[in-house]
């Protein structure tokens, strides 16, 4: 299995999952999230393979989303238009994201990445 890894090159957190993936021999295709964003229809497909509230996919501590002022105005959005807005910024969405065909991870923890190398997530 090979799973698709997207990540910020600059990002410190990015960069730790990448090696952690490496050191545990997973096999990973890696996709540069500011250069190309994930689509809407993407973003709703992992959202709901995922099992995470869709705020998990929101990069909270961005510059970007205090900018927006998000934090207020997602209490109001519909999670239709939620994607729609993750889908217009690379920035705007958590990272890094491994997904694969039956599993989706936001940001990394490792203690949740463990599960890809244990077999368990339908991998």
């Amino acid at each position: 299995m090979k799973y698709q890894f997207i990540c910020y090159t600059k990002c410190s957190t990015c960069r730790k999952a990448k090696k952690w993936l490496e050191e545990n021999n997973i096999q990973f295709e890696e996709r540069p999230i500011k250069e190309d964003n994930p689509t809407e229809s993407e973003l709703k497909e992992w959202f709901e393979k995922s099992g995470y509230p869709l705020k998990r996919f929101f990069n909270t501590s961005g510059a970007l989303y205090r900018e927006m002022k998000l934090k207020d105005k997602l209490k109001e959005m519909s999670e239709e238009e939620q994607i729609k807005l993750l889908s217009t910024d690379g920035m705007l969405v958590k990272r890094p994201l491994l997904i694969g065909e039956e599993t989706v991870l936001v940001g990394f923890k490792e203690d949740e990445w463990k599960r890809i190398k244990a077999g368990i997530g339908g991998e």
